[in-house]
């Protein structure tokens, strides 16, 4: 069994190499996690997430709670042997996605009250039962429960979720059964400086294995979002992961790792590889667009996926327009290719020294959005 714990093992500036230990092995920092909400990320196998240089997936408790249930999970030897994924898994603790069900839901000091987005079948979790579902799981890192606010949110309103979500970390953090995993505390606070600033501190004063920053990505414009980080991070323990969630173009994921964040995941690559949007390294293509229909350069001349060896953009738009299901796994095959070798060269970079080098070269060559390549 390894010892649970994180160690820095180069620094180059703010940005950090590190080391994640859990009980299924030891990540390298930063690291990107598809999500695997159910177990399993999206019209992918663990074979092609291996191969493209994954060891680390995030699924979420919600969903695993409601179907298949964490009981039978447990049952059948934990998501590990359940899903046949050996390497380690962190899951969200399923606090977006009741704030995402709206009307379904009621808030309490309790906890929280909602139906099921299946059956409507009405259900009550509170932060220690979160706990539970996600040790029934057998979860590597679980997440403490939380409020995310929408953007934007009252003063008066987001104070008090705030609040709302030091107790309920609190109170995770005191039922914590054992040590066989790790648990991070989130911090929310919306997107008013002294509430994040508060926030920031008490979760840190809890002395959580590692700390989250949630809440974000819900609609604001980006550079607030950047401003809420800025001002948490130096609060933040040193020698500890931190976790910026729900973040995932690679232009945020580089901008992260720039102002000292270890762990990222987002559904970005996997949602848009199945609406044909591939990531080749001056931007993002939509392979739909008509002016692919006789295109036959592979999505990426320097991707060495399978993908990019094998198939040209006529054909995949060709799937893609015809609604082949092979569409879905071979755009996302390429897109999680690339998002191995993004943080591969960014973990290299760092190692080497030389991460402002590369963080400038790629924004130099970076379109984000539809690249002019004809």
């Amino acid at each position: 069994m390894v010892m649970n714990g994180f160690e820095i093992i180069k620094r180059d500036g703010v940005s950090r190499l590190g080391r994640l230990k859990t009980n299924h092995g030891i990540i390298e920092t930063p690291v990107f996690m598809p999500v695997g909400t159910q177990g399993t990320v999206k019209a992918i196998t663990h074979k092609d997430l291996k191969e493209a240089g994954f060891r680390m997936i995030l699924a979420n408790a919600y969903h695993l709670y409601l179907r298949p249930g964490d009981t039978l999970i447990k049952d059948m030897g934990g998501i590990h042997r359940f899903a046949g994924w050996d390497g380690p898994i962190l899951t969200d603790s399923g606090g977006y996605q009741l704030f995402s069900l709206g009307v379904l839901r009621k808030i309490t000091e309790q906890g929280v009250i909602f139906q099921s987005h299946i059956d409507g079948s009405k259900h009550f979790l509170t932060p220690e039962r979160v706990v539970e579902i996600q040790e029934n799981i057998g979860s590597d890192i679980c997440m403490t429960l939380d409020e995310c606010v929408k953007y934007p949110s009252t003063y008066e309103y987001t104070r008090e979720s705030t609040e709302l979500t030091t107790n309920w970390a609190r109170r995770c953090r005191e039922y914590k059964k054992n040590g066989d995993y790790m648990l991070f505390g989130i911090i929310q606070g919306g997107f008013y400086r002294d509430l994040r600033i508060k926030s920031a501190v008490e979760i840190v004063g809890m002395d959580f294995d590692g700390y989250a920053i949630g809440g974000l990505s819900v609609g604001e414009p980006k550079g607030v979002m950047w401003e809420m980080v800025d001002e948490v991070i130096d609060i933040l323990p040193s020698d500890k992961p931190r976790y910026l969630m729900g973040l995932g173009f690679p232009e945020d994921l580089i901008e992260g790792v720039r102002k000292g964040i270890d762990m990222f995941d987002c559904v970005i690559p996997t949602r848009l590889a199945r609406n044909g949007n591939l990531f080749t390294w001056s931007g993002r293509i939509n392979i739909k667009n008509a002016k692919y229909t006789k295109d036959e350069r592979p999505v990426d001349e320097m991707c060495s996926c399978y993908t990019c060896r094998t198939y040209s953009r006529a054909y995949l738009r060709h799937l893609l327009v015809s609604h082949e299901l092979t569409s879905f796994y071979l755009n996302t095959l390429h897109n999680i290719h690339f998002y191995g070798v993004f943080m591969e060269k960014i973990r290299e970079s760092i190692e080497e020294g030389r991460f402002e080098e590369f963080y400038r070269e790629f924004k130099i060559r970076w379109k984000g959005g539809e690249t002019n390549d004809d």
